[in-house]
């Protein structure tokens, strides 16, 4: 039962939070302030007679009344008067309530308001100075000390499972620091340098490994759990990543803490090396999830350093491999120590991922415990699991040639450790998958493979007291130079070695209170210390003249070289040796591979994605017209290239991308229109891609619509199809002197055909000007008068010219024509997913048609396909491939009503209501549902397109009788634009060139009307009535 003294004290502590939120005067506030601080025994004793109100220091409940009042400092009192505060220096005051200064650190109290600070900041949205807060936290009070703050039992009123909870809330907030911080500032400010994702992640690694080594001398259950919960998290981020970043923003535990574990294992420091050890092999067999151990063990094997060249057989490069391996021992525990589940997952790694063969090294001296004594039991074990996978078939035959390398090194390395009368060996010479694998190795098709056996097969029968010499190792082609270079490896063993030497790292041991007693000296503002990031790093500089250098005579040595000169040598071929060249692809699935990876494995050219991109980017469109007929090949992979290039994004700013990326989509579409034609259109009307992604796509379809159709393409076009000897394989049955004669012949059949048809279309339009003009009797006079045409001699075709008549009549009828597949592949596809994609639009418009204007869902917004912008660029797609298409058998029955029914449609309906439309007060516009002029315009020129189609091949016939309504409508339609427009009626986004350009098609539509009804009139049904 509370006693009246106690309650009184609640009521104070109660009054003193409520009192935070309306204050109202400055004397007033620092009373209010200080009176909670001095009961943590927080407030400094300068600051001691502000605190008026006495508080008793046992009615004061840290988990309970600190939350409240730091909430109340952030939401109410910060907010109003922090400039005061600011300007008289009492900040300070403030601060203690979240990083309590370098004289409180000791205090058991000042460990839990930093606790509860970075909870009480995460909860409330951040502002400027609770990113400072938290900055100065991650500085200040970093994992370690909270850790020690949670598990030191000086809370009040905690009861002993809360401490696991309080524990497991600080670590879950103290990891999500980085990521809300940026989502709060989502790219608007600049991120304060302690806060940002790699360089946060570094120091909360660097300090995780202090808590472990503060923690070895003591070790418990609930330390090793605790130290678990923690690199669990750490796990979830991506701290453990297989391989070294390559990006200062990515984090990576073994990266930062490596050099400092092998210090302390070295027993350079005052932590005994046993027990820090120790502390490793408890950690790692807590885990509850067999994943989070494997994605340490990786990222472990992953940050090892490895000889250079990786069979080195030097002292210095064996030492290092035995450095590698007792690191391995030290963390792990020995191979042989390691309990079963441990063993399977360290098999797993080892040999189910990618490794240099320098790894097979230090996993071998591992197994041997590296040491002179060799653990042979460990290494039995490991020898059944390398000899599965070499002798394994689907090894054999599909594995690539580094992977080959890398498991016969290993297992080659396991037997050089081995005694010579080993049962292990004996037993491997004499099982029959063994001696079944060698005939297949010797069988393979690659001679490098084939060395792999056969060097294995020697060394086994030299092992086993057998004689066996192929005779076949002079040179350096086919492997020959490898296997001896692992000759010379395995004739000693990396475990006898010396340890090698490391280098001098200190071990970090920084000092909080350090940082904090430099913070507590600093006269600038609260702003300027969280985001001038350069004032942390000039704040030990010291302006003492013994620091001033003297003059000195001149050096004989050489000058540096030159940032030019620097450039020169990095492109020197002979000196860069150390970077991997990409291969140029030689099938589709290895471009595909390249410009968009289905492996869901990490590949050891990461580092190299732009190479990668530049690479693929310049031979994607000449492989693709290559493969144009050749197999199956391009259409099993069509689909996945266009999604390959469709999503591609120039994240390296490289040469000539976009022209390149177009190219690509172009031969696509041309070469393999049944497959890429759909799949570019499916694509189109999803939500993911950018406007620019959807020009790429549009073009596409256009430009491949129109080189398949064999129309020339725009002399504006910055992308021409490629021709010529690069897109040609060369001929198996004709010399290669008449080949070149046949591709130079071929490669001028575009040009002659363009220009032949040119000059036909240019008679035949000047014939049919001029003939209505020209008098009956001088047309007859001329026919009259103009000479017969002379019989030529034909002559008869040389067996050249004959063959090379068979190959081009062979490749045409064998080739695909545009109007095979116009209908069913391309416009279609194209109209029938643009309906549902309206319907779909229109239906979640209607859905949020009640809420208020601000949340309500805008179909036609910027970047979407509904937009003006978009929407126009599909309209005229729409129309370049409906004119390519006039000989498609379907096109006058299907393709050109269908089409008019969706130029009017767009031309006259709204698609999408947008916010102006909805203000719109009327005037002199045309109305209230009025069309974008690029929109517009692009409508009236698909129906001008399809009405001269029509016009063209049967007269209109079919139009005008079977859809007359559909083409009064038409007419109607344009009438009225072109009215309003000879009126002077303003049309949205118009003026200028586009609104000649708006009047020039709604007159061509208004004119084809006129003509295709005045010839069927009478015979059309009175749709009036």
């Amino acid at each position: 039962m509370t006693t009246e003294p106690e309650h009184s004290s609640q009521s104070r502590i109660r009054e003193v939070i409520n009192g935070l939120q309306t204050v109202s005067d400055l004397p007033t506030l620092l009373s209010l302030i200080s009176a909670p601080l001095d009961c943590l025994g927080l407030l400094p004793p300068p600051y001691k007679h502000y605190n008026t109100v006495l508080l008793a220091k046992e009615a004061f409940n840290t988990r309970r009344h600190l939350p409240l009042l730091q909430r109340a400092v952030l939401e109410h009192v910060l907010p109003t008067w922090e400039p005061t505060l600011s300007e008289r220096g009492l900040l300070v005051l403030v601060e203690q309530y979240f990083v309590p200064d370098a004289f409180s650190y000791a205090i058991p109290s000042a460990g839990e308001v930093a606790i509860y600070a970075y909870s009480t900041v995460l909860s409330l949205a951040l502002t400027t100075y609770s990113i400072g807060i938290l900055a100065r936290l991650s500085k200040s009070y970093p994992i370690d000390r909270i850790h020690t703050s949670v598990f030191s039992g000086t809370s009040k009123g905690s009861l002993p499972g809360q401490t696991t909870l309080a524990w497991e809330d600080a670590v879950k907030s103290v990891v999500s620091v980085p990521a809300k911080v940026a989502n709060a500032l989502a790219g608007k400010g600049d991120l304060p340098e302690g806060l940002e994702q790699g360089a946060y992640f570094q120091n909360l690694c660097l300090r995780t490994e202090i808590l472990v080594a503060s923690l070895a001398s003591n070790r418990g259950k609930e330390s090793t759990d605790s130290l678990t919960f923690l690199l669990t998290k750490l796990v979830n981020v991506g701290a453990f990543p297989a391989s070294p970043p390559s990006a200062p923003a990515q984090p990576s535990f073994f990266h930062s803490t490596l050099p400092t574990i092998r210090s302390r294992l070295a027993n350079q420091t005052t932590v005994d090396a046993s027990s820090y050890s120790a502390i490793w092999s408890d950690i790692l067999n807590s885990f509850p999830s067999s994943f989070t151990l494997q994605s340490i063990v990786t990222s472990l094997f992953g940050h090892l350093a490895v000889p250079d060249p990786v069979l080195e057989t030097s002292s210095k490069a064996r030492g290092l491999v035995k450095r590698e391996a007792e690191l391995v021992r030290h963390i792990l525990g020995s191979a042989i120590g390691l309990n079963p589940d441990q063993w399977e997952i360290a098999n797993a790694i080892m040999l189910g991922r990618e490794w240099s063969e320098g790894h097979s090294r230090i996993f071998v001296c591992w197994a041997a415990g590296a040491q002179k004594g060799r653990d042979s039991k460990a290494l039995d074990i490991l020898l059944l699991k390398v000899r599965d996978r070499w002798t394994s078939s689907e090894h054999i035959k599909h594995s690539l040639l580094s992977k080959h390398h890398y498991v016969t090194l290993f297992l080659l390395n396991i037997i050089s450790n081995l005694p010579s009368n080993s049962t292990a060996i004996q037993d491997l010479a004499l099982s029959p998958p063994f001696i079944r694998s060698i005939g297949t190795y010797i069988g393979h098709l690659d001679v490098s493979v084939r060395r792999c056996g056969m060097l294995v097969a020697e060394e086994i029968a030299h092992r086993t007291g057998r004689k066996l010499d192929f005779k076949d190792w002079d040179g350096d082609e086919g492997g020959k130079g490898w296997a001896r270079a692992v000759r010379a490896l395995i004739a000693e063993s990396d475990a006898d070695a010396d340890v090698a030497e490391e280098e001098e790292h200190s071990v970090l041991e920084t000092k909080i209170e350090d940082t904090l007693h430099e913070d507590a000296l600093e006269n600038t503002s609260k702003s300027e210390r969280v985001f001038n990031a350069r004032a942390d790093l000039l704040e030990g500089c010291d302006s003492d003249d013994s620091l001033t250098g003297y003059a000195s005579p001149s050096s004989s040595r050489s000058a540096s070289p030159t940032r030019s000169e620097l450039d020169e040598l990095e492109k020197d071929p002979t000196l860069n040796v150390g970077r991997k060249k990409i291969a140029r692809p030689v099938y589709l699935a290895q471009l595909g591979e390249m410009v968009r990876s289905t492996s869901g494995l990490k590949s050891d050219q990461e580092n190299q994605e732009a190479d990668k991109a530049e690479v693929a980017l310049g031979i994607a469109e000449e492989l693709i017209r290559r493969k144009r007929g050749y197999g199956t090949e391009l259409e099993e992979n069509a689909v996945n290239l266009v999604y390959g290039f469709v999503g591609l994004q120039d994240n390296f700013d490289l040469e000539q991308f976009d022209l390149r990326r177009q190219a690509a989509l172009n031969a696509l579409v041309a070469c393999c229109p049944r497959k890429a034609a759909p799949a570019i259109a499916e694509e189109f009307f999803k939500n993911q891609y950018s406007t620019d992604q959807r020009y790429v796509m549009l073009n596409a379809l256009a430009l491949g619509a129109r080189e398949l159709a064999g129309l020339p393409l725009p002399p504006a076009a910055a992308v021409q199809p490629l021709t010529g000897k690069r897109v040609t394989f060369p001929s198996k049955r004709l010399p290669s002197a008449l080949h070149e004669r046949y591709l130079v012949a071929s490669a001028t059949t575009q040009v002659q055909g363009l220009l032949q048809g040119i000059t036909r279309l240019t008679i035949d339009n000047t014939r049919d000007a001029n003939a209505e003009r020209t008098p009956g009797l001088i047309r007859e006079r001329q026919l009259r008068v103009r000479q017969p045409a002379r019989v030529a001699e034909v002559k008869l075709p040389s067996n050249a010219e004959l063959v090379e008549q068979i190959r081009m009549a062979q490749s045409a009828s064998a080739s695909t024509t545009f109007t095979d597949v116009a209908v069913e592949h391309f416009i279609y596809p194209l109209v029938n997913r643009f309906w549902t994609f309206l319907r779909d639009e229109q239906t979640r418009e209607e859905r949020s048609a009640h809420r208020d204007q601000l949340h309500r869902y805008r179909g036609a917004g910027t970047g979407l396909i509904l937009n003006a912008v978009v929407l126009s660029h599909f309209l005229a797609t729409l129309g370049v491939l409906v004119h390519a298409a006039r000989n498609a058998p379907a096109w006058l029955a299907v393709v050109a009503p269908d089409t008019l029914e969706l130029a009017v449609t767009l031309g006259t309906r709204p698609v999408s209501l947008s916010p102006e439309e909805e203000h719109d007060s009327g005037g002199e516009g045309l109305g209230s549902k009025d069309k974008e002029a690029q929109v517009l315009t692009m409508a009236l020129e698909l129906a001008l397109v399809v009405l001269d189609g029509c016009l063209e091949l049967d007269g209109g016939r079919s139009l005008g009788l079977e859809h007359t309504a559909l083409l009064l409508a038409v007419g109607e339609w344009a009438q009225e634009v072109f009215g309003r427009l000879e009126k002077g009626v303003l049309v949205k986004g118009g003026g200028g060139a586009a609104e000649v350009r708006l009047s020039k098609a709604a007159a061509g539509v208004v004119i084809k009307v006129d003509e295709l009804s005045g010839r069927w009139r009478r015979a059309m049904i009175d749709v009036t009535s």
